[in-house]
């Protein structure tokens, strides 16, 4: 059963938002102003999840959508919303989190970080289903609100030479001895090279490895089989030293990295994202700065080639090790140290053993780094630039910055990493009161 409604707004995950009879309603698919239909699949007392049914009135910013699985496929949530105007709504969701959350209002808002919204993907990680019903193998992302596999031909998101694979990679699947045995596909592009990683639950047999290599040859993509977790992933063909490379021009640096290793997944917005980061760092020769949970280096090595001395601190030992070898590989071993310490658990007596920083960069994942922020002690940086994937906690940790620890959020904005979809990355500057 379908209902008629008016939609108020969007929430934090891109859904349109209405009231009706004492419930909020959040309507996937829908957007501010419009008149819609919408079919609830999720009732509570106090709430409703729905899917749009029949758009009657349109907003302004509605686009059509370009990928003939959207709706079904879960990669993308908002091809159906104009890309500039993504941007638009992912600064309100930064800004209200800033708010609601950390009680704080940021001193100017930073140009919103964008790219090209399509083909941007040079990660990815694809379901791979052996269903004779659907004749034979699926290759796609999980259908939204699904364990299932989508029935994908295509994607917009990813570079159009690689969505031609998609096919292709169905047949070979599909003509393996064992199709059910290999439930992943992952996707890695690096310079000059499209690494596929296969992940196998038992050995191929010959003949899967003659049609393997037969593909990468027709196909030019570089094979890796990865037989249990990520660092299990080994090249398989062509030969190949299992080191793939980014580039960061501005910088005059090459990052190497494996296929199953965190990088991130729209390379070009990661360049301009690095020149916005040292711009608002503005390193310094002299000067020591903290790169905290640094990866594979993608920050430490632009401080450190401003002639700043960085250390990189890392919780895993691989993407230390593997941080260690950019910075060898760029001339770049004196400026840059990397070690390895869990910053989910640092505090205030740990953190000042890693010595005195004039500045901080902070990239974390999801959940933020709050035991790091409240180690902080009275001699702490002047200038902390953090670069967030997740709005809610940069949000947290920005009150406890500003009403604990004495700094002024002097600037934050939206970075636009995934285009399509309500995920929220940003940048934010936070300067100590003097």
């Amino acid at each position: 059963m379908s209902n008629t409604i008016r939609v108020e707004s969007l929430d934090q995950e891109g859904r349109g938002v209405a009231h009706a009879d004492g419930k909020v309603i959040f309507i996937q698919g829908a957007l501010p102003g419009e008149l819609v239909t919408y079919a609830s699949f999720v009732k509570k007392p106090s709430y409703e999840l729905a899917q749009v049914g029949q758009v009657i009135e349109a907003a302004p910013m509605r686009a059509t959508p370009r990928c003939p699985h959207f709706g079904l496929c879960g990669g993308c949530s908002q091809q159906h919303f104009d890309a500039r105007a993504q941007v638009a709504a992912k600064q309100r969701v930064l800004e209200d989190n800033l708010k609601h959350i950390g009680k704080v209002t940021p001193g100017s808002i930073l140009p919103a970080i964008y790219g090209e919204p399509w083909g941007y993907r040079h990660r990815a990680r694809f379901s791979a289903r052996y269903v004779p019903k659907k004749g034979g193998a699926l290759i796609g992302f999980r259908e939204k609100r699904s364990s299932y596999v989508t029935d994908m031909t295509t994607c917009e998101v990813i570079p159009p030479r690689i969505s031609a694979l998609l096919v292709p990679l169905r047949g070979l699947i599909g003509g393996l001895s064992r199709p059910e045995r290999m439930p992943q596909i992952e996707l890695a592009i690096g310079v000059d090279t499209d690494a596929l990683v296969l992940r196998i639950l038992e050995p191929l047999s010959s003949a899967d490895e003659v049609s393997i290599r037969d593909f990468a040859d027709q196909h030019r993509v570089q094979f890796f089989v990865q037989p249990r977790g990520p660092d299990t992933a080994v090249p398989f063909y062509p030969p190949h030293d299992g080191v793939l490379y980014y580039t960061l021009p501005e910088f005059d640096l090459e990052l190497g990295f494996s296929p199953t290793e965190f990088t991130q997944v729209n390379a070009a917005v990661n360049v301009v994202l690095v020149r916005r980061a040292m711009t608002l760092l503005a390193p310094q020769p002299g000067e020591r700065i903290a790169d905290m949970f640094c990866g594979l280096g993608n920050f430490t090595l632009a401080i450190a080639r401003s002639g700043a001395s960085v250390l990189g601190i890392e919780g895993a030992r691989s993407l230390v090790e593997r941080a260690q070898s950019n910075a060898l590989r760029n001339g770049l071993s004196v400026t840059a140290e990397f070690r390895q310490a869990d910053l989910f658990k640092i505090d205030q007596t740990s953190l000042p053993q890693l010595g005195r920083f004039d500045k901080m960069l902070i990239d974390p994942p999801r959940d933020g780094a709050v035991a790091l922020i409240n180690a902080l002690s009275d001699d702490v940086p002047r200038r902390i630039v953090y670069v967030s994937c997740n709005a809610a906690t940069l949000a947290r940790d920005a009150g406890v910055l500003v009403h604990v620890k004495g700094y002024a959020l002097t600037a934050a904005g939206v970075v636009n990493m995934f285009p399509h979809t309500s995920h929220v990355e940003s940048i934010a500057v936070f300067d100590k009161n003097e």
